[in-house]
């Protein structure tokens, strides 16, 4: 199994070439690369997601051991090292032929769902005859532990607010946003927005856990040109607007996020929680469903739609597209 993630830098010496990596051809500005830099430079250059994928991997073999599955685990990287070319290069000495690929994105869409498609299909263009065959695992927004341990984060969110607050509270989810034009791409389905309409619906099934009736959708970390429109509406302005409607306490959670990596800690444990702060409102952010042993339970029973053939587990109507091989795309139409 490979576990395909974004990468991060893990010293200041990193942080301006892996940030070159993730906008390569985007158009973003420099000075916008210099602002997301000093985020980075706040944490000694470090990104905390190689570490987090590192006990994510740790939580999976223990699983697949607990379940006697001898199943051995690589990372691999789209930005950073361990890149995925020289990962896929060490399967291919190591004599694997075929391999599952889990990319640590619930969603669809581009960024999400597609890109890691064709960063399987660039790996194995690179090692060439010997790369093994990859086959990426479905995307997992309504899977039941996910949306249970989404769940879970928070209630114990909730219960952290004074009592006064937490019957007004407001629960907003975030995820990361992209442009409307990529949003709009056609799913497989024959639909629009076929991400944003995934982090609704994941939104909307853990409410319903929680028994929250009132909560909001709203995203986070663009990055983009600003003369192009994103997501809207950021999390920041959510925030304001939500305290001249009179709420006094919200709770955050980082649906769109497996990990507290830097977009989680940054925009919402320091950007967020200060404009809460000055608009006075109460705070707290839910936690990242990465930690979770539920999460790691998840990822092998994925593995294990496909080693056993067990029949997929989902909490809505929606495609879960991503079983395919060696990076080709899932559907006309997807992503």
């Amino acid at each position: 199994m490979l576990l395909l993630s974004f990468g991060g830098p893990e010293g200041p010496q990193d942080v301006r070439p892996f940030l070159e990596n993730v906008t390569r051809g985007r158009g973003v500005p420099p000075e916008r690369l210099d602002e997301v830099a000093e985020h980075y430079l706040h944490f000694g250059g470090v990104s905390p997601i190689n570490r987090l994928n590192r006990d994510i991997i740790a939580a999976v073999e223990a699983e697949l051991a607990a379940q006697g599955r001898k199943l051995p685990v690589y990372f691999g990287n789209r930005n950073w090292h361990p890149m995925i070319e020289d990962t896929v290069a060490q399967m291919a000495d190591d004599g694997v032929r075929r391999a599952l690929v889990f990319a640590t994105s619930a969603w669809g869409g581009y960024s999400g769902c597609k890109q890691y498609h064709e960063d399987i299909a660039r790996a194995r263009a690179a090692v060439g005859e010997r790369a093994p065959e990859l086959v990426k695992l479905r995307q997992f927004f309504d899977h039941p532990l996910f949306v249970e341990a989404t769940a879970d984060a928070v209630r114990e969110a909730f219960a952290e607010l004074e009592p006064g607050q937490r019957e007004r509270a407001r629960l907003v989810f975030t995820a990361h946003s992209i442009p409307l034009k990529a949003d709009a791409l056609e799913g497989p389905d024959g639909r629009g927005q076929w991400y944003s309409r995934q982090v609704a619906e994941a939104a909307r099934l853990v409410a319903e856990a929680v028994g929250v009736d009132g909560y909001d959708v709203v995203w986070q970390s663009r990055s983009g040109p600003p003369q192009v429109p994103w997501l809207e509406p950021d999390v920041c302005d959510h925030l304001a607007d939500l305290h001249g409607r009179g709420v006094p306490a919200v709770v955050i959670s980082p649906i769109g996020f497996v990990s507290d990596h830097l977009e989680v800690i940054w925009d919402l444990d320091n950007e967020a929680r200060d404009k809460a702060a000055e608009l006075g409102m109460g705070f707290v952010r839910a936690a990242t469903v990465g930690p979770d042993p539920r999460f790691a339970k998840l990822v092998v029973e994925l593995v294990a739609e496909h080693i056993d053939e067990i029949r997929p587990r989902k909490l809505s109507p929606m495609l879960a597209a991503g079983c395919t091989l060696n990076g080709e795309p899932c559907a006309p139409g997807c992503c």
